[in-house]
């Protein structure tokens, strides 16, 4: 992922719903009722976290038992420490108190919880690109130190691993054509990290790299459901255990058993927690949402790189806090310009036009005259049902023609609806070429350049390209 491209728009649930969901994880649940438990007697060693004769205690106040009690009891605590609600009073003594952040769990308001979560969140994340326990006591020396070269082990290439894993999955679950809410099949995940795009059959060696990055991804997520971020269907212990026999899983995965490999899925909470974390790393990660409260230029600028149905509810929203007449005349000013950005404020200008009702109807009226904004104007009105809109002129036929192209290029790039719609343009004016690249339009020459790339008959394609050369000569350019 790129840092400098904006993130598919997400749409996040309400903070306090997203608040209730942190409450419940089992692993914050945890953490807060070992730091009710605590007293003048816990004690603590010299790494934070309890001593090995108070951990049964814990897991019977946690309700715990088996081999793994003592383990989760543990880890609970150490989220109540990293997270504040847990608090060190003398680090010699090893006495703790009931730190400060736990008052906010009850008392405080929905994103004051959320933040204790994503405390624990960072907790759970660091925690998880460390090597199983049993790989560090076999890779311990004489003297107590661990050897990263023996492991085969770079915290912050494991890091870095598990923060890609998790933005492919977030990604996944943003874009429109993605599986939404749906799960994800663990073998899928993994390839999209290590097999190339253009790689057609993977070798052996890729899928023995996938089949690896499976095994450590199953141990991650498993660590990664309680917290709440995903929900997680490990990979069958069968499987496994077929897998060890044969020394690797099998390359080739039927469909029919996909889930057998695993299926994650980011919660509504950990898609929250997902974008938090990727706002403080400097991506670009709108929520649907963002812009209700903003003008309508960082409207129109803002949702158009959003798919269509984001953009829709995101205008929706926008408008619902505004009256109609006013809501129109902020798009229309907004809309005009000639920068390169224009045709696409127009084109989602007259989008978010459609959505408003016919009491706007001065406010199309007023611009019926403006050179850039007289087309669309008339577009609404006669959609709307409105007598005595006036007819266009060819002129402004042919602009508004190459300003709705321009911003279907700007939107979709070079798409088989783009390339319907250019067959549509050439097939019903005879004369289209010749009378479009006098357009008084910055982006004329472009559009007509797009043309003759997409446009499957030869001759057609070589009068745009020639049109386009005369309209460049006519801009100067």
């Amino acid at each position: 992922m790129s840092d400098s491209a904006p993130l598919p728009p997400v749409r996040l649930h309400p903070e306090a719903e997203l608040a209730r969901d942190a409450l419940s994880t089992p692993l914050l649940s945890r953490a807060a009722r070992l730091a009710r438990w605590a007293g003048p007697d816990t004690r603590i060693d010299a790494g934070g976290g309890l001593v090995d004769e108070q951990l049964p205690a814990a897991a019977e106040q946690l309700g715990l038992s088996g081999d793994d009690a003592t383990a989760y009891a543990a880890e609970a605590w150490r989220v109540a420490v990293d997270t504040g609600l847990v608090e060190i009073v003398d680090e010699e003594e090893g006495t703790v108190e009931a730190g400060a952040e736990l008052a906010l769990l009850t008392g405080g308001a929905p994103h004051d919880v959320l933040a204790v979560w994503l405390g624990a969140l960072e907790t759970v994340l660091a925690d998880a690109s460390v090597p199983d326990l049993d790989d560090l006591v076999d890779a311990m020396d004489e003297g107590g130190e661990v050897d990263l070269s023996q492991l085969d082990w770079d915290p912050e290439a494991e890091a870095e691993f598990l923060d890609g894993v998790l933005g492919n999955l977030y990604l996944l679950t943003a874009s429109e054509d993605g599986p939404g809410d749906g799960p994800v099949p663990l073998p899928a995940l993994a390839a999209s990290m290590i097999v190339p795009s253009d790689m057609g059959e993977p070798t052996n060696d890729v899928l023995e790299q996938v089949s690896d990055a499976m095994m450590r991804l199953d141990d991650q997520f498993r660590l990664l459901d309680p917290v709440g971020l995903v929900e997680y269907q490990p990979v069958d212990e069968a499987l496994m255990a077929d897998a060890e026999a044969a020394e690797e899983l099998p390359g080739g995965i039927d469909d029919t058993d996909v889930s057998r490999y695993g299926m994650v899925r980011l919660t509504p909470l950990g898609l929250y927690g997902m974008r938090a974390r990727l706002l403080e790393a400097g991506f670009e990660a709108p929520a649907v949402g963002d812009l209700a409260d903003k003008g309508a230029d960082a409207l129109l600028d803002g949702t158009a790189t959003f798919p269509q149905a984001a953009a829709q509810t995101e205008t929706e929203q926008w408008l619902a806090r505004r009256e109609s007449l006013a809501a129109a005349r902020e798009l229309l000013a907004a809309a005009r310009g000639g920068d390169a950005g224009a045709p696409l404020r127009r084109l989602r200008c007259q989008q978010a036009l459609s959505l408003v009702g016919p009491e706007a109807e001065p406010a199309l009226r007023e611009v019926l005259d403006d050179p850039e904004l007289g087309g669309l104007a008339r577009v609404w009105l006669t959609e709307t049902g409105f007598p005595d809109v006036p007819a266009p002129s060819q002129d402004l036929v042919f602009w508004l023609t190459v300003d709705t192209v321009a911003a279907q290029l700007a939107a979709e790039g070079n798409s088989e609806e783009l390339q319907a719609l250019v067959e549509g343009l050439a097939a019903q004016h005879s004369g289209f070429f010749a009378a479009a690249w006098r357009v008084d339009h910055p982006a004329t020459a472009d559009v007509l350049e797009a043309m003759g790339r997409l446009h499957p008959d030869k001759k057609v394609a070589k009068e745009a390209r020639k049109a386009a050369f005369k309209a460049r000569s006519q801009q100067g350019g």
